[in-house]
């Protein structure tokens, strides 16, 4: 009667130790990206000091004049300032809005691929959708230009060919729904590859799910609304609370490639602006008064994404 405490106490600490090193493994596995991590994300942090000085280039910092909150109290204090913020954000609000809604397309078209019997035909589709996550976005404003250029591109030669225009249509330099144009050129590119994550979670749908609801006499649509989607919503809300935080990060390859002097006011969203003032204009102590101000409001959206998260699902993301 006496051994078998022993034999439990022995089984327990067994299974500590166990769990101690696999914990230790995982930390080890985790650690090169840990310091990637801190090495590109935290250590810059140094350079929001910037901020409070008068910085030029070749200039060490230390002979550099200390203004203190002078940066930051010129977005409010100055209007054409204020007014120029206020017009960035606005593109970046416009533009990320419309990244939310059509965030739901590679939901929608995870689930159709999903659904296609032929096993190549499938995986051509996949390939192919999947190609221009990829490619910079040089390249992609290069085939957009192959196809839209007023000289000799594919679309004003086959319009004209035809007899439609008489005139080359200006496309690239048009500031005609610049926000939307943006947003089917971030949907080609990424539908693919968003869609991979929704794919992953359809495949881990349990399969007797689906055989239940055969039974039931559930055809091809019933399966995928009632059993497929219901199966990926908690991905698609987890991504979708990602967004909503990272929602005034929409990048800056994308818009610096396609903004020319006819789009600028709508397509200058908040990381093109940092870049204009910064580096073009020469202002680093004002951009990264700005960068500063972004990366609050970034904080500020995740924890309140996450808030909203506990209070619809539970849990949150972080």
């Amino acid at each position: 009667m006496g051994a078998k405490p022993n034999g439990q106490a022995y089984t327990s600490a067994a299974m500590k130790q166990f769990q101690f090193k696999d914990k230790y493994k995982l930390f080890l596995m985790a650690f090169p990206f840990l310091v990637l991590v801190f090495l590109f994300s935290y250590l810059p942090l140094y350079g929001w000091i910037y901020a409070f000085f008068d910085y030029r280039p070749g200039i060490p910092l230390s002979q550099t004049e200390f203004v203190g909150l002078q940066w930051f109290t010129s977005l409010v204090l100055n209007p054409y300032q204020m007014e120029e913020v206020l017009r960035v954000l606005r593109n970046t609000f416009a533009i990320s809005a419309l990244g939310i809604l059509t965030s739901v397309l590679p939901v929608i078209f995870a689930i159709f691929l999903m659904e296609i019997k032929n096993t190549s035909f499938k995986k051509i589709v996949q390939t192919l959708t999947t190609l221009p996550n990829f490619i910079s976005w040089v390249l992609v404003y290069s085939f957009a230009f192959m196809l839209f250029s007023v000289d000799n591109g594919l679309l004003n030669n086959l319009l004209m060919s035809m007899g439609l225009i008489e005139q080359p249509l200006n496309i690239l330099a048009s500031d005609n729904h610049t926000w939307l144009s943006m947003t089917l050129w971030g949907v080609w590119k990424g539908l693919g590859w968003g869609a991979i994550l929704y794919i992953a979670a359809i495949t881990g749908i349990d399969p007797e799910l689906y055989e239940a609801a055969r039974v039931d006499g559930a055809n091809r649509f019933k399966l995928m609304w009632h059993v497929t989607v219901p199966g990926i919503i908690p991905t698609f809300f987890v991504l979708l609370i990602l967004g909503i935080a990272n929602f005034i990060n929409n990048g800056f390859e994308q818009y610096f490639v396609f903004s020319n002097a006819m789009n600028m006011s709508n397509i200058e969203v908040l990381d093109l602006y940092v870049y204009n003032v910064g580096v073009v204009n020469n202002n680093f102590g004002f951009a990264t008064a700005i960068s500063i101000l972004k990366s609050i409001v970034s904080l500020v959206l995740l924890f309140a994404a996450n808030s909203l998260s506990k209070l619809v699902r539970g849990e949150g993301v972080i």
